[in-house]
């Protein structure tokens, strides 16, 4: 196994710590789901006591470094050129569902570029982590994206886009175009987790447009250093920007893009 760093044993403690309460809240999902109200306020009581407890621990080990929350925006902090990028939740549906498919994700950023990783599903206790120049890892065993260079044989992942979201026409096309060249397509509502389990070789590609930095940020770093390609939906390099991922083997890679943007063409023509 590779050495971490400090400041990925940072993060990884840091994660470890905030998922604690998690789990513990989790577990209080199911006795609430009988009630009326439903457990929504708790589980977005659950999101916010989560980022606090991150971010107060993060500032507290680099307390030059700024924050992108998915709850509370932008911190800056001393020094611009470097961030913490943080989905204290992801799958939030999931964990209101009782479904154990979410995961805690926080990623490092400097001078624009991310360069640590972490994403921890706190039920499963998986560990996703990796950092630049040094592989990704689930718990301690190494990983590897998936080595298919088939699409028919391909398993892979999208996510749907839910209500009062837009672009499902756009998704459906893509869908359409996609579905039948493929071994089949899975949608478990958690794209960090979607992006670990690429670099796992689980999935061997996963695509999605209408995300956020904090959806994606430390899954990118994971698929790359565990030998996959990850770029937007254009093929370029502004994921986080674009809020659009295509991420697989640089075989399959080329074969999905290629089917996005057909569909795409399709749409248009």
């Amino acid at each position: 196994m590779s050495r971490r760093s400090p400041l990925l044993n940072v993060m990884v403690k840091t994660v470890m710590k905030a998922a604690r309460g998690l789990r513990r809240d989790f577990g209080e999902v199911e006795q609430l789901q009988v009630s009326k109200k439903g457990p929504a306020d708790f589980v977005s009581a659950a999101d916010k006591r989560t980022e606090k407890l991150l971010v107060e621990e993060l500032m507290l080990a680099r307390p030059d470094y700024g924050f992108l929350l998915e709850e509370h925006g932008e911190i800056e902090g001393k020094d611009p050129k470097k961030r913490f990028i943080i989905d204290p939740l992801d799958g939030t549906t999931n964990f209101l569902h009782g479904i154990p498919h979410f995961a805690i994700s926080v990623a490092a950023e400097e001078n624009g570029e991310v360069v640590a990783g972490v994403i921890y599903n706190p039920i499963m206790d998986e560990l996703y982590w990796a950092e630049k120049g040094n592989g990704a890892f689930l718990n301690d065993a190494r990983l590897r994206v998936s080595g298919r260079n088939k699409m028919e044989d391909s398993l892979l992942a999208t996510g749907i886009p839910f209500l009062g979201r837009e672009g499902g026409d756009t998704f459906k096309a893509e869908l359409s175009a996609i579905m039948g060249q493929v071994a089949g397509i899975r949608r478990f509502g958690a794209a960090s987790l979607d992006l670990a389990y690429v670099a796992a070789g689980r999935y061997d590609g996963f695509w999605e447009s209408g995300l956020q930095p904090w959806d994606l940020a430390a899954g990118i770093i994971i698929v790359r250093e565990a030998g996959g390609f990850v770029t937007d939906i254009t093929g370029g390099d502004k994921i986080l920007d674009r809020g659009d991922v295509i991420a697989a083997n640089d075989r399959l890679h080329i074969r999905l893009e290629r089917a996005i943007k057909n569909a795409r063409k399709g749409m248009a023509g």
